[in-house]
């Protein structure tokens, strides 16, 4: 604590960028976010061999800001990865660390990077660390859990932090309790992810994570299977694990993960930029009105987020295919730096009490 404030630092690793804000108390000091390209993050084999890149943006970043990192109070880091957890804020223990280190989520984005970075930073200078709504956690419905394979079930890799805090943004703007509403959610960025927000629960959506639904920047999104089966017929099982995860959409199309870069040549009149462009978009209408369909229709809103809302061509495009389902808002950006940070100065201050990690899944099957 220095002058009476709690000080802790988030840090929120995206799959093209490393952002981390110092708060004191609920003050924003400064907020540094660094874009990595995909061929960078794509020398490092495994999504784990990142830590100690990014653990070095992060001091840097502090070092350029004059902060001594001991003098912070607590880390706070963007999760996922481990078994499926229930939504809100948790203590980041030995067993969670682990365990999102070990992939047992069966997801590999760059958000476990968070849970990892703020344990070891959290042990590094003796202080707690903590993660909230990591892309883990598990709201579904039994209708989004079922697949046609016995055993094989769908878990939602989603931008949960972040559609969360949106949707909690937005019912409050409009004088209302996120648990009343019944949103529609739309992360747009170097993952897309859209969901169904049904009186507080994301009850279904894309698993975005693991490259299903629109393809976006670093990810593949919906495949045919039969072509997909005759690809890996030529092609390594790991080499489409990357492509679904980090290196697919305009990677697999472009070489860059760059989105500026992409629609620099858009603005051109590019043929091939145009249509990939405007197929990411068509795509994204497409998982809108899903959604729309597992709300009944029922929707009080349409929220759009994420970095790629800096492109109005975009938002318009979602107007001109959705605005008839409900009406449309824009926040661009994210709010996922406050959503860590506040929570967590409140369990500092003992005015909530942070969940356990369980080591096991919300949920454990049908039982048939």
């Amino acid at each position: 604590m220095q002058n009476g404030k709690f000080r802790v630092l988030v840090i929120n690793p995206g799959s093209t960028s490393t952002k981390v804000s110092l708060f004191e108390d609920e003050t924003s000091v400064f907020e540094q976010s660094l874009f990595h390209e995909a061929s960078l993050l794509l020398k490092f084999p495994h999504v784990n061999d990142q830590a100690p890149f990014r653990r070095g943006v992060i001091l840097d970043m502090l070092k350029a800001h004059g902060v001594d990192p001991a003098s912070l109070d607590a880390f706070v880091g963007r999760g996922g990865s481990a078994h499926t957890q229930p939504s809100g804020l948790t203590r980041i223990d030995e067993r969670l660390y682990a365990d999102t280190v070990a992939a047992v989520g069966g997801s590999e984005h760059p958000a476990k990077l968070g849970v990892m970075l703020a344990w070891m930073l959290g042990q590094e200078f003796s202080k707690p660390a903590f993660t909230l709504n990591p892309t883990n956690t598990d709201e579904l419905c039994d209708y989004a859990r079922l697949t046609g394979i016995k055993g094989i079930y769908r878990f939602l890799h989603s931008h949960v932090l972040n559609q969360k805090a949106i949707a909690e943004f937005h019912a409050a703007k409009t004088g209302r309790k996120y648990e009343e509403c019944n949103f529609i959610v739309a992360h747009i960025d170097g993952g897309i992810t859209v969901a169904a927000h049904e009186r507080g629960r994301m009850v279904d959506g894309n698993m975005g994570a693991d490259g299903e639904g629109a393809f976006s920047p670093t990810r593949i999104g919906y495949v045919p299977l039969p072509q997909l089966l005759d690809y890996l017929k030529t092609h390594s099982a790991e080499d489409v694990e990357l492509k679904l995860t980090r290196a697919g959409g305009f990677v697999e199309h472009f070489g860059t993960s760059n989105s500026d870069t992409i629609h620099a040549l858009v603005e051109k009149g590019d043929r091939k930029a145009t249509l990939v462009w405007n197929t990411m978009i068509y795509q994204i209408c497409k998982l809108i009105g899903e959604m729309s369909a597992v709300l009944c229709g029922k929707v009080d809103a349409i929220l759009l987020t994420g970095g790629l809302l800096r492109f109005a061509d975009i938002i318009e495009g979602i107007k001109a295919r959705c605005g008839f389902i409900a009406p449309i808002f824009t926040y661009p950006g994210e709010m996922e730096q406050e959503a860590l940070a506040l929570p967590t100065i409140k369990a500092l201050r003992g005015e909530i009490e942070p969940l356990t990690y369980s080591g096991k899944d919300v949920w454990n099957g049908f039982g048939f």
